[in-house]
């Protein structure tokens, strides 16, 4: 049986009985006819430890408060193909640009990614539990109609989210790729990126490309250009889509590290009209970190510029290295959560990668008592 870890106590952990108290309050104010638990991750190759942790507790909080309070529930899986593939600099100007994987990859290719990476982990989570999930890449997230919708109509109130989107500059990154054949680049910052409505239903932009020049593009609700936005501007759209009253409860599951990230997103949906009772719930779950305390980072680690923790495996850099099946990996991590949410102190903390792999490789049975 696994040894529990030892966890302080802390102010919001005295405060609950459970880990999942802390969404009761949302739950009971306007209960829903179903909950959706959110969980994203950037595909940019194997994951690691941390996203596995992260999607299995999402799994492991839908079965529990669906057997809590009787109401069904589902995870949906956004698969964030816009991360970074290529980087590079404008000679003349200076400027950075950035390829993302959707326009250098392609769809089909990308579809193989999301199957081959994280689908056989989805259905092992999604049989064992008997919980339904979804899969959404953010190509299918920008070209839905409502979210396209939705950023037409936060337009004209941007100015007054623009500094919590963009602290340091004030203007949130809005990223059109070039729409050139097999060119895909767009202005990491988009310092020469602008946009404007035409009318209420239709924007147009303006951009610079790293081979093309100058090139002008159009977004509808229905058509267009990609939209690719920075990460706080894409969770502000997101979660503004979502917090429409259509008697679903959305649920944001996220590592520990985007606690400070989402004060700035909660502002700006304050800023753009949201009241607090509207802002989505939001289950920060706990974060894998290095001997020296920093979240544990792949690409970090393989530069060198940090070090692996002490008693950490390889696998848990790269999740295809475990030494068994998908199944066992999928029972040892629904064993983990079992462990970490019987008590909220072990909830509601960081954890070295040593512990996470001591607690992923001790002997362990799905139902653990609590200590």
């Amino acid at each position: 049986m696994t040894i529990h870890p030892v966890s302080p106590n802390t102010v919001l952990a005295n405060a609950l009985h459970h880990a999942e108290d802390v969404l009761t309050p949302r739950i009971l104010a306007i209960p829903p006819e179903r909950i959706v638990l959110v969980v994203g991750t950037q595909i940019n190759g194997a994951p690691h430890i941390g996203t596995s942790l992260v999607q299995s507790l999402a799994f492991a909080m839908a079965s529990r408060l669906r057997d809590r309070f009787g109401i069904p529930t589902e995870v949906l899986f956004g698969a964030l193909d816009n991360a970074p593939y290529e980087l590079a600099t404008d000679p003349v100007s200076g400027h950075r640009y950035q390829r993302a994987y959707a326009q250098a990859l392609g769809d089909e290719v990308l579809t193989d990614l999301v199957t081959t990476l994280y689908q056989p982990l989805f259905t092992a989570l999604s049989q064992t539990l008997d919980i339904t999930h979804r899969i959404e890449t953010y190509s299918q997230q920008q070209a839905d109609q409502h979210f396209r919708h939705t950023w037409l109509r936060l337009l004209p109130r941007l100015d007054t989210a623009r500094w919590w989107l963009a602290p340091s500059t004030g203007t949130p990154h809005l990223r059109i790729p070039c729409p050139h054949p097999n060119c895909g680049w767009a202005e990491k910052h988009a310092e020469r990126t602008h946009v404007r409505l035409t009318d209420r239903e239709t924007a147009h932009v303006t951009a610079v490309c790293l081979h093309h020049g100058a090139y002008q593009a159009a977004i509808t609700p229905t058509e267009g250009a990609y939209l690719d936005l920075s990460t706080l501007y894409r969770n502000l759209v997101k979660e503004l889509a979502l917090s429409s009253p259509r008697g679903t409860l959305h649920i944001m599951v996220k590592g520990g590290d985007w606690v400070f990230g989402s004060h700035l997103v909660d502002e700006a949906l304050q800023a753009v009209g949201l009241t607090r009772s509207q802002l989505p719930a939001r289950l920060f779950c706990p974060q894998v970190v290095t001997d020296t305390g920093a979240k544990l980072s792949k690409s970090l680690i393989r530069e060198g510029h940090a070090p692996m923790s002490a008693n950490a495996a390889d696998w848990m850099l790269d999740t295809r290295q475990w030494p068994g099946t998908i199944a066992e990996y999928a029972e040892q991590l629904l064993a983990m959560a079992d462990t970490l949410l019987s008590d909220p102190r072990h909830f509601f903390r960081s954890y070295s990668a040593a512990e996470i792999n001591r607690m992923m490789t001790a002997p362990a049975p799905r139902s653990v008592p609590a200590p």
